[in-house]
């Protein structure tokens, strides 16, 4: 018999909808043995419900499991969740290829000019570049900053396209498609001759401002910074004055310190820096993705087993 109460109800938070359509997100659990609901604040729980929410409520420390549909879960107070004795899960590990496509769209975009001629055509203008400008990325190197879930969709995509690639991560197990594997104190050696620079690291104290004007100073003045992970990991002062000076050559940016991105910004007046509005995950199945993920671990928790991204 399993020692955690029998899940009767998986109640969907409307805070869903900042990322994903709620009604669908309900529909794609049709076959899963559990009432499912759409449900807003001030609702009451037990231990018999399941949650799946983006945002923290009080009320969810009287549930049984709560999961945040995000991979970010800086919001909640793990703490608490922990003093209740209420699992708290999370959503990363799911976004590999979405967020990847992202990351080598902006290279690509970077090295071949689409997002220039795309400008170009906003005006109506037949536009030809400097001979030298656009190039290819076979052949450049890649350091990608972090060789979790994403970081190795982002090498697996760019050695397929025949990147050289390093990576930094703490272990030096051997990465799939990743020639050569930096320990992060050695972050500068890493960067140093790289034509790309991603970042795929969670946002933490230790991470925190990663990426600043040692770094920049560093990098390659045709370098590319591009960052899909956290805003906070690039010290974006620092980011602007290397855009400024031509310290580095440009940037994708699908992250921020402050978002929305401020229209204040002097980010939106790069030519060669890419803005995405913190989009990496959005498909138009990205519901599916994470009702994947739910229903493995209501059919865990069920089991008695322990769950999947379990953070609390």
């Amino acid at each position: 018999m399993s020692e955690r109460a029998q899940l009767q109800t998986l109640s969907v938070h409307e805070s869903v909808e900042n990322v994903i359509p709620p009604e669908a997100f309900v529909a794609a659990f049709d076959d899963l043995d559990l009432d499912v609901e759409l449900v807003g604040d001030g609702e009451s729980y037990d231990e018999t419900d399941a949650v799946a929410t983006y945002v923290p409520r009080p009320e969810f420390l009287d549930a049984g499991w709560v999961h945040c549909i995000r991979a970010g879960y800086d919001e909640f107070d793990t703490a608490a969740y922990e003093a209740a004795d209420v699992p708290l899960t999370n959503s990363t590990g799911i976004h590999d290829t979405t967020v990847s496509e992202v990351a080598i769209g902006f290279m690509l975009s970077l090295a071949r000019l689409h997002h220039v001629y795309r400008d170009h055509q906003n005006e109506r203008e037949w536009y030809t570049p400097e001979y030298e400008r656009p190039f290819t990325v076979e052949n450049e190197r890649l350091c990608v900053v972090g060789l979790g879930t994403i970081g190795r969709g982002i090498a697996e995509r760019a050695d397929a396209l025949g990147m050289d690639v390093v990576g930094i991560r703490r272990s030096d197990e051997p990465v799939p498609g990743v020639s050569e594997i930096f320990d992060p104190s050695d972050l500068h050696d890493a960067v140093d001759d790289a034509r790309f620079v991603a970042l795929a690291l969670p946002h933490t104290p230790e991470t925190e401002g990663l990426i600043g004007a040692a770094e920049f100073e560093v990098m390659r003045d045709d370098a590319y910074l591009i960052n899909v992970a956290r805003g906070p990991l690039v010290d974006e002062n620092a980011l602007v004055d290397a855009l400024e000076t031509d310290a580095i050559a440009g940037a994708g940016l699908d992250v921020f310190e402050t978002e929305p991105l401020p229209e204040s910004s002097p980010l939106w007046d790069f030519e060669d820096v890419i803005i995405s509005p913190h989009k990496g995950s959005a498909t138009n199945r990205y519901h599916l993705d994470i009702a994947d993920l739910v229903t493995e671990n209501v059919e865990r928790y069920l089991a008695d087993d322990s769950l999947r991204n379990r953070v609390a």
